[in-house]
């Protein structure tokens, strides 16, 4: 169960940088929603377009003593077969806390296949107040849609302070990331025209009443609880 923030990527032999504004949000179960939306030319905000969006269920296991990370897709912004896509890397701790992840993927600029080195670091979920006496503790729900009959398939991760979800119906793609910031929810992203359920959707309609579904406004998919606990 994570939130990581990725702080650089580089593409060797370059040096590294931070083109965009990743988050990853991953359960404790495992499943995660990757948003990667590029910055805006000076660096100070997001640009609102968005780099890559993916989910799936994460994977690991150590071979010789490091430990190996396997990312399987099962909806993914680039491509409507995610199930095709190599995502994998060796995790490295560093001294000062983050991760260094390394591999080998193919470089958007160029299109080849190209060795990487990523760092990132991880926050801690933060409790956000709920419709009850009890004292808040953070929370993570996981949303999941699996539609066959519209072709939909989609994710949501609401992990503390951090909301991300993705969905794909046929060549039709949205994202979203959410914030709690000074008291409310805040939507930071958002691309495409698909229905997804957002935070307040989630704390009104799983959370406080404990349902197993949740329909989105004017369609008639149906998002199932996959996961609830505190973390």
């Amino acid at each position: 169960m994570s939130i990581s923030i990725r702080d650089s990527i580089r593409w060797l032999p370059d040096p590294a940088s931070e083109p965009t504004s990743t988050i990853v949000l991953t359960s404790p179960e495992h499943r995660f929603v990757d948003i990667r939306i590029l910055k805006s030319i000076n660096g100070d905000g997001l640009s609102g377009h968005l780099d890559w969006a993916f989910a799936g269920v994460s994977s690991s296991e150590t071979r010789n003593g490091v430990r190996h990370c396997t990312w399987r897709h099962v909806v993914d912004g680039r491509t409507r077969t995610p199930e095709e896509v190599v995502d994998e890397g060796d995790i490295y701790p560093q001294d000062d806390g983050r991760t260094l992840e390394t591999g080998r993927m193919m470089n958007p600029d160029t299109g080849k296949i190209t060795d990487y080195e990523e760092i990132w670091r991880d926050l801690e979920p933060e409790a956000i107040p709920e419709d009850t006496d009890e004292q808040p503790r953070a929370r993570c729900v996981v949303l999941g849609l699996e539609d066959e009959e519209r072709g939909g398939r989609g994710m949501v991760v609401c992990l503390g302070q951090h909301c991300q979800g993705i969905m794909r119906q046929g060549a039709s793609f949205t994202a979203e990331r959410w914030q709690w910031i000074n008291g409310e929810w805040h939507l930071e992203f958002r691309v495409g025209e698909l229905c997804i359920p957002g935070p307040e959707h989630i704390y009104t309609d799983v959370i406080s009443s404990q349902n197993k579904h949740i329909r989105c406004e004017n369609t008639l998919q149906k998002w199932d609880v996959i996961e609830m606990s505190y973390v």
